[in-house]
């Protein structure tokens, strides 16, 4: 497939930035941040988002969704990363919204893509519980018991929204080690504890501790037969979109730098006439194209699933991290001492690029991870 967008996707580009450049710029954030707000996202902004249809980008149109795919999530990942919009798009437009559908009743699962879709159900994948992501090591158990119900004990760091979701999926290693399964968990019933927890970049995260919680037979959203393969490619999901907003995130950066290039003076010249700093630029520049190529492959390949799509959302993680950092890195120092100012947005991107970076896994993880898929 050609690692370029159709005339519809973008439309639907075009659509995002007009929408989210002019809804919720870098001041939206500051906004959140500084007024110290309980939810860290504008609910009213997430319900006018829904009724744009961002909101279901991926539940099919049979619940009122757009029926697209990563692709196109990855569109709105882009440019969300532009702004550094405070949303819950990644953890349930994106997360929650793969999870309903690759569920072991999909049928059941049709009236929570429709309030997906429209805004109104907001819900967090609960996966990591250790500082740096280690998907195949956590040590939640869940117990079966006799009635076909199950019993939840565990702890659950990093949980993207998950002080705001409505739903928690769980993924839990079943007690006698027969495979993984994913428990749709309310956040509210007995047993279960949320802290949140607010992140460096001002975006939000969750500590979730769970305390014998009982979860019905009804609320298993993937069993073990297929708990290992669904989560698998639902954080392959994750990490291709987390992919995209790294490079919308170091493409800001880098058209920001690159205009400060042509406006500081300094000995009577523009400083972008300075052969060092074009060729830093260009280096940059090259990195963010070949990161966007490699992103696009992913998105595709992860939409599409089969045994390469670990490969391929491996290498553009592992590139859009080493890309996104760059451009961060070259942003703060091109534009000198006021690079590191929080009057600066540029700080800002710096912080947000830096978490990225980290969830889902690092470039060192995806770099060993594609090692062990080749064999090493």
């Amino acid at each position: 497939m050609a690692l370029t967008l159709d005339d519809s996707q973008r439309m639907l580009l075009d659509s995002a930035r007009s929408f989210i450049g002019e809804r919720a710029p870098i001041a939206h954030l500051r906004k959140l941040r500084d007024s110290r707000s309980a939810d860290g996202f504008d609910r009213g902004l997430w319900r006018e988002f829904a009724e744009m249809g961002f909101a279901g980008v991926l539940v099919p149109e049979a619940q009122g969704g757009m029926g697209l795919g990563l692709v196109e999530a990855g569109i709105v990942m882009e440019t969300i990363g532009r702004t550094l919009m405070p949303s819950p798009f990644f953890a349930t437009a994106v997360l929650g919204a793969r999870a309903f559908m690759a569920a072991d009743a999909p049928e059941r699962m049709a009236d929570a893509l429709s309030q997906i879709a429209s805004g109104r159900l907001l819900v967090a994948l609960a996966v990591d519980e250790a500082p740096r992501h280690r998907p195949h090591d956590f040590s939640t158990r869940a117990h079966a018991t006799a009635d076909g119900a199950w019993r939840v004990e565990g702890d659950k760091t990093f949980v993207v929204d998950g002080h705001i979701a409505q739903t928690l999926i769980v993924a839990a290693q079943v007690e006698d080690g027969s495979g993984i399964v994913l428990l749709l968990v309310d956040p509210a019933q007995p047993g279960v504890q949320v802290e949140r927890t607010v992140m460096v970049d001002a975006h939000n995260s969750a500590r979730v501790r769970l305390n014998g919680v009982g979860v019905a037979s009804d609320r298993v959203l993937v069993g073990p037969a297929r708990g290992a393969q669904v989560l698998e490619a639902l954080l392959d999901a994750g990490r291709a979109v987390l992919a995209a907003e790294l490079v919308g995130a170091g493409d800001e950066v880098f058209a920001r730098t690159l205009a400060y290039l042509k406006e500081r003076k300094q000995f009577g010249k523009t400083i972008g006439e300075f052969q060092a700093l074009q060729h830093r630029a260009a280096v940059l520049l090259t990195d963010l194209e070949m990161a966007r190529a490699a992103v696009m492959k992913a998105l595709q390949a992860a939409q599409a699933g089969g045994t390469s799509a670990a490969r391929w959302v491996s290498v553009a993680k592992a590139k859009a991290c080493a890309a996104g950092g760059l451009a961060a890195q070259e942003g703060v120092q091109m534009h000198g001492g006021m690079g590191m100012t929080d009057e600066f947005d540029m700080g800002l991107f710096m912080k947000r690029v830096r978490v990225l970076q980290e969830l889902f896994g690092d470039a060192s993880f995806h770099g060993d991870r594609l090692a062990r898929i080749g064999g090493y």
